[in-house]
């Protein structure tokens, strides 16, 4: 559930005859601490195993959101995408230090091709000298804003740039009197901070979309949301993709086990197809989005 006093939230249904819960992690992006957070958006990362014979089965690591709508703060969408790549970075890694397949999910309220699009699948972002407004694509003028401040989150939020958690613990040495205290932070911690101030965004997930955004036959856009305001699409579902012969990348951090392979995915409409029925919502359709759904094969 939302934050605040929002009814609505985000939900993971899976079958207990296939799966077996082994972890529920669920990521509020409000932090009373951190004044850029102030939304009452969530996220939800799970961890499932397959309920399968074979002891080695990998585990799966599903992930679902609803970033924040507003168009002109790509600050906050940022922000909100990092920490929930943080978390999912915490549950999929696994003991031998790599990492079990990836499905994320959601309405990430950016359009395909947008900053923030383009970095859930190139892993990286040079966001030096990019205007708020531009980072979910939604609007095209970017009259009057505001640059992204480098960085765009603070130090205490606890992320690193590379969207992981960081562990920052203070040797503890004791006083005379057997009190613990910890000691002032040293020259490598002072470093630390000044490579926060890099405008470079990574994150070390090897992310496909389900959907290629575009009809294969025409090259109209497919559009998951349509209403008075935009036809557009901003829901996902991205996952980790298996790799056939594709040579280990140079300064990789880790690697993917097993993999997930699409089988097939439920085709998406145009806008045109939609104003035919009156937009979203409608008599037969309920909600002002389109359902997103794909069928994977698990590789153990």
């Amino acid at each position: 559930m939302r934050t605040g006093r929002k009814p609505d939230g985000c939900a993971i249904c899976f079958k207990h005859s296939k799966f077996s819960l082994l972890s529920v992690n669920p990521v509020e992006f409000y932090r009373r601490d951190v004044p850029l957070l102030d939304r009452d958006t969530v996220g939800l990362v799970l961890l499932l195993k397959p309920k399968i014979p074979s002891a080695a089965s990998p585990a799966i690591c599903v992930a679902h959101t609803h970033l924040l709508y507003n168009p002109r703060r790509g600050d906050i969408k940022l922000t909100q995408l990092a920490m929930l790549l943080a978390e999912i970075s915490s549950v999929a890694h696994q003991k031998d230090g790599s990492l079990c397949p990836i499905v994320m999910c959601g309405d990430f309220n950016s359009v395909p091709g947008s900053p923030l699009y383009s970095f859930i699948k190139e892993g990286k972002l040079n966001y030096e000298g990019l205007a708020i407004g531009k980072v979910s694509g939604q609007e095209q003028s970017s009259r009057g804003q505001r640059i992204l401040p480098i960085p765009i989150w603070p130090p205490n939020l606890g992320i690193s740039q590379n969207c992981v958690y960081e562990v920052q613990q203070l040797p503890k040495v004791e006083k005379p009197d057997g009190d613990l205290t910890q000691t002032e932070p040293d020259k490598t911690e002072v470093l630390v901070t000044v490579e926060k101030l890099s405008s470079n965004l990574q994150h070390h997930f090897s992310l496909s979309s389900v959907y290629s955004h575009y009809l294969p036959d025409t090259g109209i856009p497919e559009v998951t949301t349509c209403h008075s305001r935009s036809a557009i699409t901003v829901d996902y579902i991205f996952y980790s993709a298996e790799k056939e012969g594709v040579a280990e990348q140079p300064g990789a951090e880790v690697t993917l086990v097993g993999g997930l392979k699409l089988l097939a995915r439920l085709s998406l409409l145009t806008e045109e197809d939609l104003w035919t029925v009156n937009g979203l919502p409608n008599e037969n359709n309920s909600s002002d989005h389109l359902p997103l759904l794909a069928k994977f094969r698990l590789e153990l």
